[in-house]
């Protein structure tokens, strides 16, 4: 039995929040350097910085933040399968971060507001995310409402991203929020975005052919894997090692 099995629901949750924070920091962390603009550079990685700070309180309520981060296998992360998903073009990185952190804002809210072991991050964490959420919808505006060419490409990014989004809504035992209740919220204030920035809302989950399950429990995309030897190589390299 692991670690990750042998958790209790309440660190259970902390363990698949931070998981989402820490590979999504890893992602947006691949831009640095890369980035369509200096100012862009700073604004990604900051938004990582921020992430992998929520990732570090998390996992550390759970067990070792290294360990955890860098021993684990790749069946043993609980990260919904959307923050995996590798960055694309600028615009799929930018829908990617849009329907990730309106979740966000809306879960650290509802968790803000009991008084559990986690609200204490929430509160912190909130406004933050309401930063990312604001990055993200002032890009999707842009784009969205800018050239034919920018139009097209996010448009594209969010009918592809789109079926992934049903995880986030999946409850967690011991969070101590009902997350099937804040995907109407999240409903609302995604397609109010995406109608300012005259882009069409995809097409509703319960409609898609395919939808994205299973990164909970430990299923993971093939790109996953990638990201998951970038990240641990160093540590498994030189084990016990510091600097």
């Amino acid at each position: 039995m692991t670690a990750t099995e042998r958790t209790s629901p309440p660190r259970a949750a902390a363990l698949a929040l931070g998981d989402d924070a820490l590979v999504l920091a890893q992602r947006l962390g691949e831009w640095a350097g890369n980035a369509p603009v200096l100012e862009e550079d700073v604004a990604l990685t900051n938004i990582a910085l921020d992430l992998l700070g929520q990732a570090r309180t998390l996992l550390s309520l759970t067990g070792d933040e290294d360990e955890l981060a860098y021993g684990r296998e790749e069946h043993e992360f609980r990260n919904v399968q959307l923050v995996e998903r590798p960055n694309g073009d600028f615009a799929e990185t930018i829908a990617r971060q849009l329907f990730f952190s309106v979740y966000q804002e809306l879960l650290y809210a509802a968790l803000a507001a009991t008084d559990g072991e986690l609200a204490p991050l929430a509160t912190k964490a909130v406004k933050e995310v309401a930063y990312h959420r604001d990055h993200a919808e002032q890009w999707t505006l842009r784009l969205g409402d800018g050239t034919e060419e920018s139009h097209r490409r996010v448009q594209r990014a969010l009918d592809r991203l789109w079926r992934y989004t049903g995880e986030l809504f999946e409850p967690l035992e011991g969070l101590g929020v009902d997350l099937p209740a804040l995907r109407s919220p999240w409903l609302e204030r995604v397609g109010g975005i995406l109608r300012r920035a005259t882009l069409a809302i995809p097409e509703s989950l319960d409609r898609t052919p395919w939808a994205a399950d299973g990164g909970r429990g430990g299923v993971h995309t093939e790109a996953f894997g990638r990201l998951l030897a970038e990240m641990q190589y160093l540590h498994r390299a030189h084990p016990g090692a510091s600097w």
